[in-house]
């Protein structure tokens, strides 16, 4: 099995800022887009929340990459092409693995952002959109199907959900940051994250220094109990209410 910690949402580079955690809850923000979709921050009823995390560059008409796409009967769809998707096949990725998806969040304007777990996919199905979109796709406006932007655009589709709750438990970035250095899970040791072979990433102290940029780093865990127990707690941490 492979667990896969996936950047999603607002940051500094894309949108200008992070996410916004409302009243206990975090809200993570599409990526602005500037072809592809139907979808708008308004639409989502975000178009306050994207205005003040992009400080006022991006508002309510703004269209975004609804992306991934929590539905409301539990299950999730998420795309992803070119190489970041070249990078989660030649790694395996498929049914029985899971996404965690994680991105930048802030409480307040005045707290420190961090980075946080927000949701999951477990994979169920794979949909190669080279072979064909499926109408579904298109009817309920999913970016990837809308425009293809790469011969490999791919999407997975599984049980998912997003966090109810900001809860300490899904928080990667160390107490009092910087956002890049992660507390990392015992199980999780040099060598076994994909883009961070670097042994100056591993910490001591069981920390991990997130490498800035790049979407999907791929954990393949196996038949391990230790990783399984772990992403059980979490996916129970995000389900809880």
């Amino acid at each position: 099995m492979r667990i896969v910690f996936s950047r999603k949402g607002f940051d500094s580079a894309s949108g200008g800022g992070p996410s916004p955690i409302v009243d206990g809850r975090p809200v993570s923000l599409p990526i602005p887009t500037t072809g592809g979709s139907r979808t708008r921050y308004g639409d989502l009823g975000l178009g306050e929340h994207a205005a003040r995390a992009s400080r006022g560059r991006l508002g309510a008409d703004d269209p975004c990459h609804h992306d991934p796409m929590f539905r409301e009967d539990g299950t999730c769809l998420f795309g992803q092409c070119g190489a970041a998707q070249t990078h989660l096949a030649n790694r395996g990725v498929g049914v029985g693995d899971v996404f965690l998806f994680f991105g930048l969040f802030r409480e307040e304007v005045s707290a420190e952002p961090h980075h946080r777990i927000f949701g999951y996919l477990r994979i169920e199905e794979v949909v190669s959109l080279a072979e064909a979109i499926p109408a579904e796709l298109v009817d309920i406006g999913h970016p990837h199907a809308l425009a293809m932007s790469a011969t490999n655009d791919t999407v997975y589709r599984g049980e998912g959900r997003q966090a109810r709750r900001a809860r300490e438990a899904l928080r990667l970035t160390v107490p009092g940051g910087p956002p890049s250095v992660w507390r990392r899970p015992a199980w999780l040791r040099p060598g076994g994250l994909s883009y961070h072979d670097r042994p100056d990433r591993w910490l001591s102290g069981k920390r991990l220094r997130s490498v800035a940029r790049g979407q999907e780093f791929v954990a393949d865990v196996g038949r391990r109990k230790s990783p399984r127990a772990w992403l059980d707690t979490v996916l129970a941490e995000i389900n809880r209410s």
